[in-house]
């Protein structure tokens, strides 16, 4: 054992276990606290990410059932608004057969009128020609005496004509 004593070899072994044991003890305090701040931080990390994922699943179920109100709406819009165009389409059908039947009665109104003219026409055109052939026959026909009689007969008439 003197011989192992004496080997420089075992010195600086037993220098180099010391300088270790003592970089242990010294360095090991401020290596753990680093190490237990660095898991600290880490699980800080951690922890946020987690809170992070939580609020955007949170956030992806919300915009998930937005977008199912949206298409609902939007679907609830587009059947009001094919009913609203049926409804429309139905009230322009209904006004438009008013309108026709209307302008169908004008038409009539017009042709009766146009009749109800032309028969006025037709009898004013027969009273001036039966007007004037009576006078044409009163004029050959009747002599100033005879005519004379007449006036005075048709004089006596008119009160009981006017009344």
């Amino acid at each position: 054992m003197a011989e192992f004593l004496e080997a420089p070899e075992t010195w600086v072994g037993l220098a180099f276990l010391i300088f270790v044991a003592f970089m242990l003890w010294k360095a090991l305090g401020p290596m753990l606290k680093s190490l237990d701040a660095r898991a600290a931080r880490i699980r800080a990390e951690l922890d946020e990410a987690q809170r992070l994922r939580d609020e955007a699943q949170h956030l992806l179920a919300e915009y998930k059932r937005k977008q199912r109100d949206a298409v609902k709406e939007a679907e609830e819009q587009m059947r009001a608004a094919q009913e609203e165009a049926e409804r429309q389409r139905q009230r322009a059908e209904a006004d438009l057969a008013v309108s026709l039947k209307r302008r169908e009665q004008q038409a009539l109104d017009r042709i009766a009128q146009a009749e109800t003219e032309a028969l006025a026409e037709v009898r004013t055109l027969a009273v001036d020609l039966a007007v004037g052939a009576t006078r044409k026959l009163l004029a050959e026909t009747v002599d100033e005496r005879k005519a004379a009689a007449l006036v005075d007969d048709a004089i006596k008439d008119l009160p009981k004509k006017l009344h």
